[in-house]
């Protein structure tokens, strides 16, 4: 057996996981950042305690999948940008504890490999794996493996650019993908709409107020029919397909798996994603070879507890 650990910046999930990827038990508590790396490591250590406690037999590994860069071989969280975490190891302590090895991941690569292992990637040796959340991440697996590049911070496809000089993005940057194909980026496409269309249902909702729009509120009123809902959400389809058409002509994979808060949306998005996508890619004008797919995650929150799993088993 296995656990996976999603340490999140308000919630610590974890789960035994079997080699197949199946959770059988789960547990969670609220995330303590407030003392600091200590009380992290601490709930680290809660979690497992948890799951452990009346356990025939120690676990094979623990993984943690982590909002950030980290660094598995030294077991070190390098950076994460909403938790108390910057070049602190935070495996040493459950390594004595619990007798095993512990492996560390970025969230959005343990996701990747729980959707290849059992989600919507399941089968597939070739996958990108796209969170469309507060801002957009992505994992990388090639013949089975995650691609995490020489320093473990591989695969920031939100931070390629696809408009330059566009809007600022947090990272630093000018017109990254994160900024325009996000839940936030699609707010912000929300707001530009607000004035030429004072009478859309979504200032209805949102007491007449951008900054109050959720990102659901928007493909709501797409589905109603409302007129500035179709215009907003046109435009982040050709935001979206931008990025993915880049990924599709620089990688090929079997599979592009798309999750994340924005993914519940698919129903809006799927069909006018890949018209763009087959207008637009590279290989359009070979039809008869096999072309990446582009597939809705299935997993939800589970893909990275059960991707932070099986970083110790062999897939990884």
């Amino acid at each position: 057996m296995y656990i996976g650990i999603d340490l999140g910046g308000t919630n610590i999930a974890a789960a035994i996981v079997d080699g197949d990827g199946v959770i059988h038990e789960r547990t969670s508590i609220r995330a303590n950042s407030g003392g600091g790396a200590k009380t992290i490591i601490d709930g680290l250590m809660e979690v497992s305690d948890a799951l452990l406690r009346g356990a025939a037999s120690k676990p094979c590994a623990i993984g943690i999948g982590v909002p950030g860069t980290v660094n598995d071989d030294a077991g070190e969280v390098v950076f994460t940008p909403n938790l108390p975490l910057k070049n602190v190891n935070v495996t040493r302590e459950l390594q004595e504890r619990f007798g095993c090895p512990v492996r560390l991941g970025n969230d959005a690569n343990c996701a990747a490999l729980g959707e290849m292992v059992a989600g919507g990637a399941k089968g597939a040796q070739d996958v990108v794996f796209i969170t469309l959340g507060t801002g957009v991440g992505g994992g990388l697996i090639v013949g089975g493996k995650l691609i995490t590049g020489v320093s473990g911070g591989g695969c920031e496809i939100g931070h390629q650019v696809i408009i330059a000089g566009g809007r600022k993005c947090g990272c630093g940057r000018s017109g990254c993908w994160e900024s325009y194909a996000s839940a936030t980026g699609l707010i912000r496409t929300a707001a530009e709409f607000r004035d030429s269309h004072p009478d859309s249902l979504l200032w209805e909702t949102s007491g007449g107020a951008a900054d109050k729009i959720s990102g659901k509120a928007v493909f709501d009123a797409y589905r109603a029919g409302d007129h500035a809902a179709k215009l907003i959400v046109g435009k982040y389809v050709e935001h979206l397909s931008v990025g993915l058409i880049n990924l599709i002509n620089m990688l090929e994979p079997e599979l592009i798996c798309v999750g994340g808060g924005v993914s519940y949306a698919w129903d809006c998005l799927a069909e006018p994603v890949q018209a763009i996508i087959d207008a637009e890619r590279f290989y359009r004008f070979s039809p008869n070879v096999p072309h990446t797919k582009i597939v809705r995650a299935e997993l939800g929150n589970d893909a990275g507890i059960i991707g932070a799993a099986l970083l110790g088993h062999s897939l990884s």
